[in-house]
């Protein structure tokens, strides 16, 4: 009778995971929250691998599979990789797309312009976000983050998007900073319309997708709290990152940059921006830049800092699944005190 048993609950869960939505997903730390929003039903496609900048990628013919058989495709948006777009009317028009940029209430903030960002703030944020001091579990006092209307996590209502997953389209933007990511209120909100947009494919999993979902943003708030334990020694430091793709995690962290030495799409810096760059440095102070595994190191050490770190965006050399979301933010916060510590 044991072994019976036990046969029967390994052919449920092979059912299960064979009548789960094939879900394709452009970059790593997305497939985290995906991952975690499927925990126990499936698992997702990923279409671009770590170490590959998203900005520009060729995709391989397992990809281009990957695509033509999705039910759904989850993506950040045409903001960061404008490249995908083609490839997705053409293999997966049928597909629902969830265009994450569009998520309601995401935080969205404006590309910075120039090598140094000493004079930007956030005060002229997208839309309605979330309360941040709320999540970050750090005072903002005396930093113009602008107004932001109230939000809570756990209690979102999806009821109006839930009726239609597929009508996610987007509109890009180009004037805003597709890297949003790395603000862990934004990966809350997006597990939590993950969970719709998959629950309306496949109903009879939609309970799983929505607890997983509000598991994954609670937890949130406790890999937010210990991120701001690893940056409390650091913060108000002077740094500069190898390209401009972090203002989410400084905004909800509170250690803002000093200046990057290329721009949010990646491309290579001039020699007028290095001399900024490298000027800037002087006049801040700053002792630490942030190179990026995927760029070339020799830029990073132009500018001549004292000490360098690696800042890694997307999980180049973690192994994809539902940890790397975590993993991501953690090794950012732990690379950048190490820089900055004496």
């Amino acid at each position: 009778m044991i072994r019976k048993i036990g046969l029967a609950l390994v052919f449920s869960a092979t059912a299960a995971m064979a009548d789960a939505p094939r879900v394709a997903v452009d970059i790593a730390p997305v497939h985290a929250l995906v991952a975690q929003v499927m925990k126990g039903v499936g698992t997702p496609e990923l279409i671009v691998p770590p170490g590959a900048s998203p900005h520009g990628y060729a995709l391989r013919p397992s990809q281009a599979r990957s695509l033509s058989e999705a039910d759904a495709v989850i993506w950040v948006g045409p903001g960061l990789t404008p490249w995908l777009e083609g490839p997705l009317d053409a293999l997966a028009g049928e597909a629902s797309q969830l265009v994450l940029m569009d998520v309601p209430q995401v935080l969205k903030l404006k590309i910075r312009e120039g090598g140094g960002f000493l004079g930007h703030h956030h005060g002229d944020d997208e839309g309605d976000h979330a309360d941040h001091e709320d999540h970050a579990g750090h005072d903002h006092e005396g930093h113009d983050h602008g107004d932001h209307e109230g939000h809570d996590h756990e209690v979102h209502d999806h009821e109006d998007h839930a009726q239609a997953p597929e009508a996610h389209a987007s509109h890009v933007d180009h004037s805003l900073d597709p890297h949003a990511w790395l603000a862990p209120e934004n990966a809350a909100l997006w597990m939590l319309e993950i969970s719709v947009v998959l629950g309306a494919l496949d109903p009879d999993n939609a309970v799983a997708y929505e607890t997983n979902a509000r598991d994954g943003a609670a937890a949130l708030a406790g890999l937010t709290a210990e991120i701001n334990t690893i940056l409390e020694p650091v913060r108000g430091q002077p740094f500069v990152v190898y390209h401009d793709a972090y203002q989410y995690f400084e905004r909800s962290f509170d250690m803002p940059a000093t200046g990057s030495l290329s721009g949010g799409d990646a491309q290579p810096a001039g020699a007028a921006r290095v001399a900024e760059i490298r000027d800037m440095i002087a006049d801040a102070g700053a002792t630490c830049v942030m190179s990026e595994p995927q760029f070339n190191a020799g830029l990073v050490t132009a500018v001549g800092t004292a000490k360098t770190g690696v800042a890694d965006p997307l999980g180049a050399s973690l192994e994809p699944g539902p940890a790397l979301y975590g993993d991501v933010l953690r090794g950012l916060a732990t690379s950048l005190a190490e820089c900055l510590q004496d």
